[in-house]
């Protein structure tokens, strides 16, 4: 019964962890945008989406610890209403500053990111709880391939057999895992 188990897991995280259409290999990254280790991670992710020209999947995965962190992936996910890459340029940019947003500041740095991009941020986000839900997706389908921590990256790749992922355990061998990946 416990092998049906895995074995259902496994073929779960396998039909969850797909490159986009038309991409051989990608990252794929659960994220929670008060988590540190995901601040640390963040350049190095971009730098491996940019030299080997991969897209990089963003799931928001706030922990229940991280005070402003769901707030937070709904905020990036307003941006996301206007361009994904206006959404990823706030979720860097929190990164970026985490050190200084709280719960009671948040909203205020949103704003700001949103007036410099001439964008406005309303004062209530989500009225309808249609980005919350996206939020919640995305944890649900993390906790789906059973994730307990954040950052955690994959490579993935589209090919049907042999190993079609590999989490990321240690980031430094984040580019051989790829250049790996990219042989298969």
């Amino acid at each position: 019964m416990l092998l049906a188990g895995l074995a259902a897991g496994a073929q779960d995280k396998s039909a969850i962890l797909r490159p986009p259409k038309g991409a051989d290999v990608a990252l794929v990254i659960f994220e929670d945008l008060e988590c540190p280790d995901c601040a640390r991670a963040a350049p190095l992710v971009e730098e491996a989406a940019r030299t080997y020209k991969i897209p990089v999947v963003r799931h928001d995965y706030p922990l229940p610890k991280h005070p402003w962190a769901y707030d937070a992936a709904i905020l990036a996910r307003y941006f996301d209403t206007h361009s994904k890459t206006l959404g990823n340029q706030f979720r860097d940019t929190v990164f970026q500053h985490q050190l200084e947003i709280t719960a009671e500041n948040l909203h205020a740095f949103a704003e700001k990111f949103g007036a410099e991009r001439k964008v406005d941020v309303p004062f209530v986000v989500d009225p309808q709880g249609k980005l919350a839900a996206l939020v919640n997706a995305d944890r649900d389908l993390g906790n789906a391939i059973g994730l307990d921590h954040t950052p955690t990256l994959y490579v993935v790749s589209n090919k049907r057999a042999g190993t079609p992922f590999v989490e990321v355990v240690d980031r430094t061998q984040l580019f051989q895992l790829i250049d790996s990946m990219k042989k298969e």
